[in-house]
């Protein structure tokens, strides 16, 4: 079962249908081809804070009491201006009691690290950093699998990113998914560590256009919901609600 929100969902793993895969859709693609009887339920909706995750996504995934779970959240938290940490990492404290209590494993994630990709992302650090130190506690208290995006430096490639500059695309989450499963103890199929091959540079008016078209795409509506209080997951439900068997 996976928790969380649109790094979960998998936004920007386009399929040919023309929904979204991602990487823990992957893992399940793994795990169902070694696991008899194996169920698979994904709760992730995009642009959801943590307090959102834990009120809306918690309690169901308790009383499914499912053998593996994972939780993801805090990087849309972290990227509003009046964050508060405090009341973040004691959201993210509770999910991890009330997960690790009702299942078997649970497995959490040092975020990717955006130093590089977002303008002004230097201020965005020491959030950062309490929520990876909050996650090796709480690894350490509740014998959870951790899974260590943020020392992957490959994740600094642009070509692991989506156009809108937050998301993975499908290589990224790939990467992933294969880090994931690396961490649950199967057989490497690759390095996912492996830097990805340099592109030359574009031309100033290649990155000017791509500025413009991102500006008017992606940085637009998300200010806009900014300024009137909705988000990208308001009215959407999880893809995979159920524990049910995954073809």
């Amino acid at each position: 079962m996976a928790l969380g929100d649109s790094f979960t969902e998998g936004m920007f793993d386009d399929l040919p249908d023309g929904t979204w895969r991602g990487w823990a859709d992957l893992v399940a693609d793994r795990l169902v081809a070694s696991t008899p009887g194996f169920r698979y339920a994904n709760l992730a909706i995009r642009g959801k804070l943590v307090r959102q995750i834990v009120d809306e996504q918690v309690e169901p995934a308790v009383a499914m009491a499912p053998d593996l779970v994972s939780f993801a959240g805090g990087m849309n938290d972290v990227l509003r201006p009046g964050c508060d940490v405090a009341a973040v990492t004691a959201k993210i404290t509770h999910a991890a009691e009330e997960l690790a209590g009702a299942a078997k494993q649970l497995v959490l994630f040092r975020v990717v690290d955006p130093t590089g990709r977002m303008r002004g992302s230097a201020r965005l650090m020491p959030r950062i950093n309490r929520l990876l130190t909050l996650v090796d506690e709480l690894a350490e208290k509740h014998s959870a699998i951790v899974v260590d995006l943020f020392s992957a430096k490959v994740f600094d490639s642009p070509a692991l990113w989506a156009e809108d500059r937050i998301h993975l695309n499908a290589e990224g989450h790939r990467r992933v998914a294969e880090a994931t499963l690396q961490a649950l103890g199967h057989e490497p199929r690759f390095d996912w560590t492996a830097p990805v091959p340099v592109l030359a540079p574009p031309s100033v008016a290649s990155r000017v256009r791509s500025d413009l078209r991102w500006a008017r795409l992606h940085l637009g509506p998300w200010i806009g919901r900014r300024l009137t209080g909705r988000s990208s997951g308001d009215g959407r439900v999880p893809k995979r609600p159920e524990l049910l068997p995954y073809l």
